[in-house]
């Protein structure tokens, strides 16, 4: 019991240092920027605790039931031999967890709000989980086979671009953004597991060149399959009869981030949210291991455990985040887009992307695991702020875009050219990490501040249409993190070989 207290009293010592580059961006502008201090500092001490809390809840559950269960699953269907049945675990567990995504759900009603109805908030979804399913099941045949990640991801960026000339512009911005809010909270620690497991379970693999690299997958292939959506649905329908409701839409974005009472009644409806968002990951997981495995569950009391810790630390952390971080980000937001000073709006773009970056679970969880896969080679802390440097770079060039009204897709064309040559020359074991950080970057915290940020903009920008130009801040921020870890690779390996050099 002592060691349980003293690991967790550890895990909350590193939620708290996590959650203190946003405390520290919040107080700068509000002190130095707006020059108000918030009216709830109280609820906004309190929620940020709560977070920390949830944080560390979180993190232990993880480490106690989410990778055990994923790994072993991954080795035991390599075990079994049997490649249908795997591709249909990995097609399952991509389309349950996509559907349940709270992040997906928000942008989807917002895209159907704002569009008029013309895209349809059910089928949007329905085409964004089928196209996560359909990414995993890929990813892992890719395992199986042992192909090199990059010609997928490569192929995949160039098919992106290539039916962005096709797409409607008013689905573009969207279906870029639906690539970085399919892989949440607990979807990316089990994919990975899934991955990391199969890969090590394979003769001739390497779990850090092989295993890493679902994630990818999930971010990628929903870009594609929205912009056919959208193509149909806009040669279908008649755009032109669709009316805008464009400030509906900011309502919607401010309801997911507005400060609420939190009465008993409320708090245990959002706790059996939490635990209907896990469900079908579970029902799939205990499925395939008690159907098609046919085999029980190791150490079942520390693997519930475990999952039990991941529901109330990821519960405990939506409450503080709706009790502290989203009612001043957002007040600030605001606040920003009146005072007629662009470069503010860039520099709280690069300060919010840093900070709440540091503080996603995702990729907590991922810097975790490739620290402990490379053995240490990759410290997860170094990673960390590699792909928050990438996430800040992302979220304030994607604000000028959206201040300058530029077309989204030149910019994201130019910086998949970039990952493109990035690839060829980064070393093999960081371009797997690299790609599956593009699609860790955008959950629980980040989505919905940057997705009120984008549309708040465009809405009191003048020229600018919500439904065009509100959205592909999250495509910036899922974007520039492969960048910034691929050169981050590059870099290491330079200095290794110079190293070599001098000790010669």
């Amino acid at each position: 019991m002592k060691e349980s207290i003293k690991i967790f009293s550890q895990d909350l010592k590193s939620s708290f240092k996590d959650l203190l580059p946003i405390i520290i961006v919040v107080a700068f502008f509000q002190i130095f920027i707006i020059q108000a201090m918030p009216e709830n500092l109280t609820s906004i001490v309190i929620g940020l605790t709560i977070v920390a809390i949830g944080l560390a809840l979180f993190i232990r559950g993880l480490e106690l039931g989410i990778f055990p269960i994923g790994e072993n699953l991954a080795i035991d269907f390599a075990k079994k031999g049997s490649v249908f049945w795997l591709l249909l675990f990995a097609f399952t567990i991509g389309f349950s967890t996509t559907v349940a995504e709270p992040a997906l759900i928000a942008i989807a009603d917002k895209a159907s709000v704002i569009s008029g109805g013309l895209v349809d908030a059910f089928w949007l979804r329905m085409t964004v989980a089928f196209s996560v399913g359909f990414a995993i099941a890929l990813g892992t045949l890719r395992i199986l086979l042992g192909h090199p990640i990059q010609y997928y991801i490569i192929s995949g960026y160039i098919l992106v671009v290539l039916v962005t000339f096709f797409a409607p512009k008013e689905i573009i911005g969207l279906a870029y953004d639906s690539g970085g809010v399919t892989t949440s909270t607990v979807t990316v620690p089990l994919v990975a597991a899934l991955g990391i497991g199969l890969a090590s379970s394979i003769k001739g693999r390497n779990p850090v060149i092989d295993g890493f690299g679902l994630i990818a997958f999930a971010s990628l292939t929903p870009m594609i399959f929205v912009q056919v959506y959208g193509i149909i649905v806009y040669s279908m329908g008649d755009a032109t009869s669709a009316v805008p409701l464009f400030s509906a839409g900011v309502e919607t974005t401010k309801a997911v981030i507005e400060l609420r009472s939190f009465s008993i009644v409320d708090m245990f409806l959002e706790l059996l949210g939490v635990i209907k968002d896990i469900a079908p990951i579970l029902i799939v997981i205990f499925f395939f291991q008690y159907a098609i495995i046919k085999k029980s569950v190791h150490h079942l009391p520390k693997i519930v455990v475990g999952i039990s810790m991941v529901i109330l630390g990821l519960y405990a952390f939506i409450v503080g985040l709706d009790m502290g971080l989203f009612p001043v980000g957002e007040s600030i937001a605001n606040d920003l887009t009146s005072q007629d000073n662009n470069l503010l709006i860039y520099l709280f773009g690069f300060m919010i992307g840093f900070s709440t970056t540091m503080a996603e679970p995702a990729l907590l969880a991922i810097a975790i695991k490739v620290q402990d896969i490379s053995e240490g080679m990759i410290k997860q802390n170094m990673l960390r702020i590699v792909v928050a440097l990438g996430v800040a770079i992302g979220i304030s060039l994607g604000a000028y875009r959206l201040v300058e009204g530029d077309p989204i897709h030149y910019y994201i064309i130019a910086g998949y050219s970039l990952v493109i040559i990035l690839t060829y020359f980064a070393p093999k074991h960081i371009i797997p990490i690299a790609y599956d950080t593009g699609g860790v970057t955008t959950s629980t915290v980040t989505v919905p501040l940057v997705a009120a940020l984008g549309i708040g903009l465009a809405t009191n920008i003048d020229g600018r249409n919500p439904l065009i130009d509100g959205f592909g801040l999250i495509a910036f921020a899922s974007l520039f993190p492969m960048i910034t870890v691929m050169g981050y690779g590059i870099h290491a390996e330079y200095k290794k070989k110079q190293l070599e050099k001098v000790g010669k």
